[in-house]
């Protein structure tokens, strides 16, 4: 028979409770058990010393005879000083995803291309403040007298106006 120490679930819905049990690994996770080693419940803090209560002493029992522990098990095995737990290192896990690399690398040409244009306008400011401006001459237009007068629109053509408008355009509004 394969033993396994493992959390069996307890509780009502949303508030957690779970039992650290020794059981058949093929039983069902809040199916029977063999025994009952300890309690944890994940809602007190983390400095609580309810939070994980755990019988050392038949754990370690336990562990002697063979039975194989959970990975959260294993971790409160490991603070408890019952069992060291090999640290788990996955170099791979952090680093980002193909699609990330190719944002991340459009990015830093954009903003290489910005530093450059910033750079090339700060050198231009740099020559301009250097070299002293020198005034450019105007040249002078002469306007023909013609172009020089106003033009007017002749006095004896009558531009229709409709009477709808004249209503329209009154500060009282339209007439109904």
């Amino acid at each position: 028979m394969s033993l396994a120490i493992r959390l069996a679930r307890g509780g009502m819905k949303k508030k957690p409770y779970y039992r650290i049990v020794v059981t058949d690994s093929r039983n069902a996770r809040d199916g029977k058990f063999l025994e009952k080693i300890g309690t944890y419940n994940p809602l007190l803090n983390k400095e609580n010393p309810e939070r994980v209560k755990l019988d050392g002493e038949r754990a370690t029992h336990w562990l002697s005879v063979g039975a194989q522990p959970s990975d959260r098990v294993a971790r409160f095995l490991d603070a408890a000083g019952i069992r060291t737990r090999a640290a788990r290192s996955n170099p791979n896990k952090g680093v980002p995803g193909d699609k990330a690399k190719e944002r991340s690398d459009a990015a830093a040409a954009k903003q290489a291309e910005l530093d450059a244009a910033t750079a090339e306008a700060a050198e231009a400011a740099k020559v301009a403040a250097a070299t002293p401006a020198e005034p450019e001459p105007v040249a002078e237009v002469e306007v023909p007298a013609e172009a020089a007068e106003p033009v007017e629109a002749p006095s004896d053509v009558e531009i229709p106006v409709d009477a709808a408008t004249e209503t329209d355009a009154s500060p009282a509004g339209p007439a109904v």
